[in-house]
């Protein structure tokens, strides 16, 4: 991308921006961590006499970390159609509400996901709508409309002519539906919390209230653990599946917890966490819920907790 200064230093203060950049491409705290990785072993492995040359290193890694991006969304598509069940992206957790903050990851660095910011661009309904573009869309429109990269420095990821990836963010905005009325922070909040209480209770009646008659269900737990692999929808059937959860599933607690940056629920039994619920409310009911299960999504959930 663009050439503005340079220097080793420089590219070693990168990576949160790396892996801010690679997890709202690619929906994982993993694969992005691995693209990251991937791209500073591209500069570490270049010259020394070639890294001087880079008047931006910043740029030269988010340029090689896009592009490697691109090929692994493109790789996805094919991963996602062995994948059992429905894909949903990796939640993300806040660390202050567990009582302290992150930790160093196992590469001894901060962890991955305490350097991802929680805004509405990680959000997990966000996210399942970048899941609708095509791989050249998605990097077009998340560098251009969540990072402000310009086109002609997009161009250079992409291998297109600026023009070219202006209509590519075009076609992926369209994708994104006109929100609903905004609803607050602590409305939303409410709403979780009461769906908390009723599920708690096995309250049918009020999950009933609770839930949007067209609500959707969508559970992912990667063949690892049990679960529906298809969506449920409707509003009754989804309270109906969460009352029979609570009757199967004795000493499973419920907390509240933020879930990519909004109010979710998050279920432990014996300080464990087995599920991760992110919640899309709209006129004072669900309407989405989106539940992670599969083990090796909860991973940054282990180690807030």
């Amino acid at each position: 991308m663009g050439t503005v200064g340079g220097g080793a230093d420089e590219a070693a203060g990168e990576r949160r921006q790396l892996i801010n950049v690679a997890y709202r491409l690619l929906g994982s705290v993993t694969e992005a961590e691995d693209a990251v990785q991937d791209a500073y072993a591209r500069w570490y492995a270049l010259p020394r006499s070639r890294q001087e040359e880079i008047l931006s290193p910043g740029a030269w890694l988010t340029t090689v970390t896009g592009r490697i991006c691109l090929d692994l969304l493109g790789s996805a598509r094919v991963r996602r159609e062995r994948y059992v069940g429905a894909w949903l992206p990796e939640p993300l957790p806040d660390r202050t509400e567990w009582g302290h903050g992150g930790g160093a990851g196992p590469t001894g660095l901060a962890d991955p996901a305490d350097q991802i910011v929680l805004d509405e661009s990680v959000t997990v309904a966000f996210l399942v709508v970048l899941e609708s573009m095509t791989p050249a869309e998605r990097v077009a429109f998340v560098l251009h409309d969540v990072f402000r990269y310009p086109f002609a420095e997009i161009a250079a990821v992409l291998g297109r002519t600026p023009a070219a990836c202006k209509q590519l963010a075009a076609s992926a905005r369209r994708r994104v539906s006109v929100a609903p009325p905004e609803v607050t922070a602590t409305g939303r909040a409410d709403v979780v919390r009461h769906v908390k209480e009723a599920w708690e209770s096995k309250d049918i009646a009020a999950l009933v209230g609770l839930l949007d008659p067209a609500a959707v269900m969508t559970a992912d737990g990667g063949g690892m653990v049990g679960t529906v692999l298809r969506p449920i929808e409707g509003g009754a059937r989804i309270a109906q599946y969460m009352i029979a959860i609570a009757d199967k599933a004795p000493g499973l607690e419920l907390v509240e917890r933020s879930v990519s940056g909004v109010p979710g629920l998050v279920a432990q039994r014996a300080g464990v966490v087995m599920t991760v619920a992110a919640f899309e409310v709209s006129g004072g009911r669900v309407t989405r819920i989106w539940a992670v299960r599969n083990p090796e999504k909860l991973r940054p959930w282990a180690r807030a907790g």
